[in-house]
């Protein structure tokens, strides 16, 4: 289907088309080359504002962790304390602004500066799992809070500022405008079918099997057809649920599984540590029931061709609409075949 011409696709989650363009894979390459990531770190760095023991850039010296650990972001992009409104102007004037609150923290996944997710044992990724869930459990008690983003940024091309291996929340009093598009077209889906999308679209995933990268339990695996990032994955819970923290002890082991799984891939598609933003869409931590809202995790990896070409979105798709040359299908071939055994193991 479609694997020579170009189409587009629509993204039933943002309502969103991609161009797909399969015949420009061949093209020549003389563009930026990346450097490839530094493959031997240190377990322990001295200069690491993240290592158990060692102080921060504001002074606090981080505790001696033996597991994960987190502390509030000590350049937090959003604060707790009420802040006036930035104008004065009325809701019809071009000009709208409006304040917003939140809580930003850091969690390390491990003393250790060296490993990262797929390196790390299954007992140490479901403390994470673990965390993450404890964090957004804490994070949405607050009255001011209406939406937690649990993210990881990996790699010095997606903009992480410290190899040591941690992940970020933010919560914030709005929905944000990625979540936004999702509740708004899961809400559509649920009023006109009484279904959830991703049970729906899921169902159809499985039966088709042409873009499942890995699969267990209670997680999925799967290269969206809808896919604009090269190596795109996104991971949905095979039960109905809405956050992590309606995951049961099982269900928090078999996603500990599916996140070792997917990023031991990753990192054995081109034998480097595999760079990308991953981040959870959770329901809205408002009071109010999500019925129709359904948990899932999005894999967005810049690399396209090799450990030092990468995807760029400029030009048309920062004018007009997203677009791939690699399809969903074509992705997800070559994920399905690697090992889930990390290449540093073998």
């Amino acid at each position: 289907m479609f694997l020579d011409y170009p189409h587009r696709r629509f993204n039933q989650l943002t309502r969103e088309w991609v161009l797909v363009s399969p015949h420009r894979a061949k093209r020549p390459w003389l563009g930026q080359v990346e450097k490839a990531p530094p493959e031997n770190l240190p377990a322990y760095d001295p200069g690491c504002y993240l290592c158990p023991g060692n102080a921060r850039a504001g002074g606090v010296k981080n505790l001696a962790y033996t597991g994960t650990f987190v502390f509030d972001n000590d350049f937090a992009a959003l604060l707790p304390a009420p802040q006036p409104e930035p104008f004065a102007s009325q809701r019809d004037s071009l000009f709208v602004a409006e304040a917003e609150q939140g809580l930003c923290r850091v969690i390390c996944f491990s003393p250790r500066h060296d490993l990262s997710l797929p390196e790390l044992s299954q007992t140490e990724v479901e403390e994470v799992i673990r965390t993450w869930t404890e964090q957004t459990r804490d994070l949405g008690k607050h009255d001011f809070i209406n939406y937690v983003q649990v993210f990881e940024n990996k790699g010095a091309v997606m903009g992480c500022s410290n190899p040591h291996p941690h992940s970020q929340v933010w919560s914030t009093s709005h929905l944000p405008n990625e979540p936004l598009k999702e509740f708004n077209a899961q809400r559509q889906h649920w009023l006109n079918h009484n279904a959830c999308l991703l049970c729906d679209y899921l169902a159809e995933e499985i039966g088709s099997q042409e873009r499942i990268a890995a699969q267990n339990e209670d997680f999925t695996a799967l290269v969206p057809f809808w896919a604009v990032w090269p190596f795109e994955i996104i991971v949905i819970a095979n039960h109905h649920c809405g956050s992590l923290t309606d995951l049961n002890v099982r269900e928090q082991a078999s996603l500990a599984d599916m996140l070792r799984r997917v990023t031991a891939r990753y990192d054995n598609l081109f034998e480097i540590s595999f760079p990308y933003s991953m981040g959870f869409h959770q329901a809205p931590m408002d009071g109010q029931p999500h019925e129709e809202w359904h948990f899932h995790a999005h894999f967005y990896p810049p690399l396209l061709r090799s450990a030092t070409v990468k995807k760029f979105m400029v030009g048309y798709e920062m004018l007009a609409e997203a677009q791939r040359d690699l399809t969903a299908e074509q992705a997800a071939d070559r994920l399905h075949g690697l090992s889930e055994v990390h290449y540093k193991a073998r």
